[in-house]
């Protein structure tokens, strides 16, 4: 299942969500700043501890002062022209969250999972957002299985508008 909704990612009352990291995964501006600032410090001491992340990988933390029990910190891909790997590696992102959601349902018995995914990579990245949300929403898609509920969380209108639609074309 595949929803998308406009609010504040950390605030959202799922298992799961997705923080748009940097390589350090020592927080930052944007989501990556607000997800650290909600959870507390104890999320950047954790961080620390993994030694970072390349760019397309996914790293797990536990949630700390957040609803979600958990955080998946991933690193998406400074956007140059289209022509540098951008799109597999922002494909790897989605696909490698998707992936430790699915191991920590398992790990944990769980019937279902639920993950809030940001827009990763469309802030200070300068990721297209209209191609960003083609290549978020054709991955989760492709990657899913009936256990894990996806949730697109927007902050601005517009942005909510256009994975709305995006969701509409494609179902």
């Amino acid at each position: 299942m595949i929803e998308v909704c406009k609010g504040d990612i950390t605030k959202m009352d799922v298992d799961i969500i997705v923080n748009a990291a940097n390589k350090k995964l020592i927080g930052g501006g944007g989501v990556d700043g607000a997800i650290h600032r909600a959870a507390g410090k104890n999320l950047l001491e954790e961080c620390k501890t993994l030694g970072g992340c390349e760019v397309g990988e996914a790293k797990m933390t536990l949630g700390y002062n957040l609803k979600a029990k958990r955080v998946i910190h991933t690193v998406g891909p400074y956007y140059k022209d289209g022509n540098h790997n951008e799109k597999e590696l922002l494909s790897n992102c989605y696909k490698n969250s998707i992936l430790l959601a699915e191991k920590y349902r398992l790990e944990n018995s769980l019937e279902n999972v639920s993950v809030a995914f940001p827009c990763i990579s469309t802030g200070l990245y300068r990721y297209p957002f209209n191609e960003a949300c083609s290549i978020a929403y054709k991955t989760v898609k492709e990657n899913i299985n009936p256990h894990i509920k996806v949730i697109f969380v927007c902050f601005s209108d517009s942005d909510y508008k256009t994975y709305e639609n995006k969701i509409k074309e494609n179902d």
